[in-house]
């Protein structure tokens, strides 16, 4: 997506739309109650699955566990428990992928996790633990018939020294076990299409799904680009230029340029997306609208518009 699109429905896919949902795992009593009105609110959407994040050095360890079990016993969701290789001895991460095939989790979402000290700073891998997703991903399937998903990056990792050397990881991961990708987010469609053809061209055959950021606040937005290596176009700073104070402004901009996006990708052939709810829902319910999905009762199978 080089520039901006008129708004329009799509045109050209008839193949159902798949989605999945990221979720983190609250902090406070008052997160904890955003948190399961966003899921009550689009777990009618049927997704795929629902992740639950992982704290940076495994801090939110045992919040994520409680998190999916919940997800298991009061839902009819297929939760995927985000599971990093920071802070913890192959034993002790291992104990973590029994503790969750016991709770009836299927799904890890396999990621090496930031350094303890921080974005920025050098990652050392923990003494006895795993040193990277590859060896993540092996150990986690030598425990059960998990499926594992991985993280990819259309712009290549900020760590890596070049895009081929990012796909030499992911396809690593690949080989390992992993059974799908999903991408960081990004803002120009171009940078995923382009990412998957390289993928291809090295044989890599999962599925790539890509990650969509509904941009709910541009200033923390462009610092989380910042910090991942993810680029922001011209053209998206000027759609939320002056809004800064207009709340309900930037919720109808952010609506539209999620959609824009979404839309176009559907129309050049993708027909699945991970969505980064930050926890909230209205504005991922709205462009899941968009895409054709429609609230389903529990006891139906979920239905896709054409």
């Amino acid at each position: 997506m080089s520039s901006p699109l008129a708004f329009r429905p799509s045109r050209h896919s008839t193949r159902p739309v798949k989605v999945s949902f990221e979720f983190f795992p609250p902090k406070s009593a008052e997160m904890e109650a955003s948190l399961w009105s966003s899921i009550e609110r689009l777990a009618p959407l049927r997704p795929n699955f629902v992740s639950v994040t992982y704290g940076a050095g495994g801090s939110t360890r045992e919040r994520t566990h409680n998190t999916v079990a919940r997800i298991v016993e009061d839902t009819s969701l297929k939760p995927a428990a985000h599971l990093t290789c920071v802070a913890a001895t192959r034993g002790e991460v291992d104990e973590v992928v029994r503790s969750y095939w016991d709770a009836g989790v299927r799904h890890i979402v396999a990621l090496r996790g930031d350094p303890i000290a921080g974005p920025g700073t050098r990652y050392e891998a923990h003494p006895g633990g795993y040193e990277q997703t590859c060896d993540l991903v092996a150990g986690i399937r030598r425990v059960g018939d998990f499926e594992v998903s991985v993280s990819a990056y259309p712009e290549k990792h900020p760590e890596a020294a070049s895009l081929d050397a990012d796909i030499d990881a992911l396809k690593a991961k690949v080989d390992c076990g992993a059974t799908r990708a999903i991408t960081q987010f990004f803002f120009d469609n171009d940078h995923y299409l382009r990412f998957v053809d390289r993928v291809r061209a090295r044989g890599i055959d999962v599925p790539i799904v890509p990650g969509i950021l509904p941009v709910q606040n541009f200033k923390q937005a462009a610092s989380f680009a910042a910090r991942t290596g993810a680029s922001v176009p011209d053209w998206l700073a000027a759609r939320f230029e002056g809004l800064e104070t207009d709340i309900e402004t930037r919720k109808l901009i952010a609506a539209a340029v999620a959609a824009e996006q979404v839309l176009d990708l559907v129309d050049r052939g993708v027909n699945e997306f991970h969505f980064y709810t930050m926890n909230r829902a209205d504005l991922v319910f709205a462009i899941c609208h968009l895409l054709g999905l429609r609230a389903q009762p529990t006891s139906e199978p979920a239905q896709v518009a054409a």
